[in-house]
């Protein structure tokens, strides 16, 4: 990618969002912009200046098990669609280089097409509200 268009979003996986949700929102300040529990996910968002930080946890089952990690850490980086309509090709790419994904998925703050690299690096091209993948 010449043009490497930007990061989105950085999402933190934790062990315990009652510790962490009001570890973060007294360390920044402000509450939280979303508060979802999405079912393959809960997630606790604040919007920092132009960029987000999230703090999710995962229950144990979901149908992208292979694609995500349980344990504390970060999860995927965002990586910003300069066009969201490409995203089918992008994730029709993924297919035929063998890359396992996720496929795309929205909800109600965005859309996001998650991956991970030969080193079990979780990735996430990304598209916010709005920019509709599909």
């Amino acid at each position: 990618m010449p043009d490497f268009p930007g990061v989105t979003h950085v999402a933190l996986t934790v062990t315990d969002l009652g510790r962490s949700r009001p570890w973060y929102q007294e360390l920044f300040g402000v509450p939280p912009v979303i508060d979802e529990d999405t079912g393959p996910f809960h997630h606790v968002v604040w919007l920092l200046g132009s960029q987000t930080l999230s703090v999710f946890t995962v229950p144990g089952s979901s149908r992208f098990r292979a694609l995500r990690r349980k344990a504390s850490g970060s999860g995927p980086p965002g990586v910003r669609l300069r066009e969201p309509g490409r995203a089918r090709a992008v994730e029709s790419k993924l297919n035929a280089l063998g890359i396992e994904n996720g496929g795309i998925v929205d909800a109600p703050y965005g859309s996001g097409l998650s991956f991970r690299d030969p080193d079990n690096i979780a990735l996430e091209f990304f598209a916010p509200l709005g920019k509709r993948m599909r």
